[in-house]
């Protein structure tokens, strides 16, 4: 109900009111400027589609002359998902000519045991030390795998042509080395999209991410180049050709990556176009599986690590590299540079906007605006609504329209995350240059995906068998045309004597992100093996072979199917871990033990 007196915050909001709605008003205006823009890009790329590359054909992805490409992984304390990442990774990228270098430091020996077994199993990972202990910035472990990178040609007489970065928990896209290989062809640096894995609407944090990418990667990304800005990278799923890279090294004193950058992707891009090399972000595409062409991940799923991010991510993105670089460049980097940078302004503002939009609303204050000032915030208000209703249409199109009605809510969340980051990076930058020491580099804790999120970029079995070199592509077309209908490949391989046991299974290891064990029956207790009923056993051919950690780990010469998982559990209260063992290898186990 509206007080005949007013007080003193009421007062205090009416002054600040028409301020604060027209630097709003000038946010949502340059905003709606970049939907403009991404409007005309589309248009022009409907109308004039053979000027593009996007989207190249299979086939001009398939013939595109095969680059050497390294991909490189700095790692700290990344024991707990850096083994699978590899192993999904391997078994999902439809690409035969690259490495993988994992960086990891001389204290970090879980993390090098982790890549050292997988550098075992397959011939084109390595394992990296820094030469020094860690953690330093990423930026630094990235140089050295980059020195270890021109080490390992220099030893092997070859030479990678194209560099691509990536995080421990990055679920590469199957294709993602074909397009970047592609794309090298006109463009020394290549950003592929980022899109965080979809969760439950519960998990706000994380919503965010998701609203947030799907935005960016959909719409700002694709219209800084036309708008003549840079393209910054993203850390991951970024691709330089070599001698972009080389020029880099040569006019930077050998720093490829900034060693005092706490956002070394940024900076990357921003001199990168600085030197005059061409830039590319790969549009965000749906393909013909229904399958987004994206670099996928967990992002931060709890607020203090998020804030942790994000905090880090102002400092580096707008208050770094304002300190290092200013405001120089054409109009068109300098529009981007504010548009970057703006932030630090426009969180705190928002925040302030909502709060106080609520403290009118309750109290009725707003009866006391008057007209011009009212016209204003109603403008303000169309054009929030449009700018949430193009979110909402981003993040409907990957996530779903279910996902997408809580954009409004998360917008909100964001607001007071975005808020809270901004502060909380202006005070301790303030800190560090009062002190004159330099910026701490903070690592997020990552997360992998899990199984089933797996299962989606997975590779056809024959795909895996040809790449490791167990098969040949002209053997494998041969088997599929042979193959009695209703006969699984690798069964056919393996009794056709093209393939061993042995190799398919660690082929279907890798494809369906399951350990691959050598189990044998004299270790496994007599009490776990009993720990399912035997007609159980007999039925969904599995052997119980140990209990630990809460949890009852199976072999079975099978994939577990959601209906064997059901009916196991109903036997045990444990958490079943499905272990593949080989059909020689189950027939030895069951006979010695049942």
């Amino acid at each position: 109900m509206l007080s005949p007196f007013p007080t003193r915050l009421d007062h205090a909001i009416l002054a600040i009111f028409t301020p604060l709605a027209w630097a709003i008003l000038i946010s949502g205006l340059d905003d709606l400027a970049i939907d403009a823009a991404r409007a005309v890009a589309w248009i022009r790329t409907k109308l004039r589609p053979a000027a593009s590359l996007f989207p190249p054909g299979r086939l001009q992805l398939e013939t595109a002359p095969r680059r050497a490409i390294a991909i490189l992984i700095p790692l700290w304390h990344e024991h707990e998902v850096i083994a699978r990442m590899l192993e999904h990774n391997v078994a999902a990228i439809r690409y035969r000519d690259y490495h993988i270098f994992a960086g990891a430091y001389p204290n970090d020996a879980r993390t090098q045991i982790a890549v050292r077994g997988a550098s075992d199993r397959f011939a084109n990972i390595h394992l990296v030390l820094c030469p020094h202990d860690g953690p330093t910035s990423k930026a630094d472990c990235l140089n050295w795998i980059y020195q270890h990178v021109a080490l390992w040609e220099e030893q092997n007489g070859r030479r990678f042509d194209i560099i691509v970065t990536h995080d421990a928990e990055d679920l590469i896209h199957p294709d993602e080395l074909l397009w970047i290989n592609c794309y090298a062809a006109r463009y020394d640096f290549i950003q592929m999209p980022v899109l965080a894995l979809p969760t439950p609407l519960v998990e706000l944090t994380h919503g965010v991410y998701c609203d947030e990418f799907a935005e960016n990667h959909s719409r700002d990304m694709q219209v800084r180049a036309m708008l003549g800005g840079f393209l910054p990278g993203a850390g991951v799923g970024t691709g330089y050709r070599r001698d972009a890279l080389d020029g880099l090294a040569e006019a930077e004193c050998n720093r490829v990556f900034e060693p005092a950058a706490l956002t070394e992707d940024y900076e990357n891009g921003w001199r990168l176009f600085r030197l005059g090399c061409s830039q590319a972000f790969v549009p965000l595409w749906r393909n013909a599986r229904n399958d987004f062409l994206a670099t996928r991940e967990y992002f931060p799923r709890d607020w203090t690590s998020a804030l942790k991010q994000r905090t880090r991510w102002v400092m580096g993105i707008a208050l770094q590299t304002w300190q290092r670089h200013g405001w120089s460049g054409s109009m068109g980097e300098i529009y981007w540079l504010w548009r970057d940078r703006k932030g630090l302004v426009a969180n705190p503002l928002s925040l302030a906007a909502n709060l106080i939009f609520v403290y009118g609303a309750a109290t009725n204050l707003w009866a006391r605006i008057e007209p011009p000032a009212a016209h204003l915030a109603l403008a303000t208000l169309s054009l929030a609504a449009l700018r949430m209703a193009n979110r909402v249409w981003y993040v409907a199109r990957i996530y779903g329209a279910r996902f997408a009605a809580g954009v409004p809510v998360r917008a909100l969340y964001a607001n007071l995350l975005n808020s809270a980051a901004t502060v909380q990076a202006i005070v301790r930058f303030s800190i560090a240059r009062a002190q004159g020491r330099p910026l701490k580099w903070v690592k997020t804790d990552h997360a992998y995906p899990t199984r089933e999120a797996l299962l989606a970029h997975k590779r056809m079995l024959g795909e895996i068998l040809v790449s490791s070199g167990e098969l040949t592509a002209a053997a494998l077309d041969a088997a599929l045309k042979l193959k009695p209908p209703g006969v699984l490949l690798g069964e056919f391989l393996v009794r056709s004597s093209l393939v061993s046991e042995d190799a398919v299974y660690e082929a279907l290891s890798l494809q369906q992100g399951l350990p691959l064990d050598g189990v044998e029956a004299e270790l496994i207790h007599s009490g776990v093996a009993r720990a399912l009923p035997g007609r159980m056993l007999r039925a969904w051919r599995v052997v119980p072979f140990r209990v630990a950690e809460g949890s009852l780990f199976v072999a079975t010469p099978d994939l577990p199917s959601l209906e064997m998982s059901a009916e196991l559990r109903r036997f045990t209260s444990l958490e079943i871990r499905f272990h593949l063992v080989t059909p020689a290898r189950f027939r030895r186990l069951t006979r010695a033990l049942l």
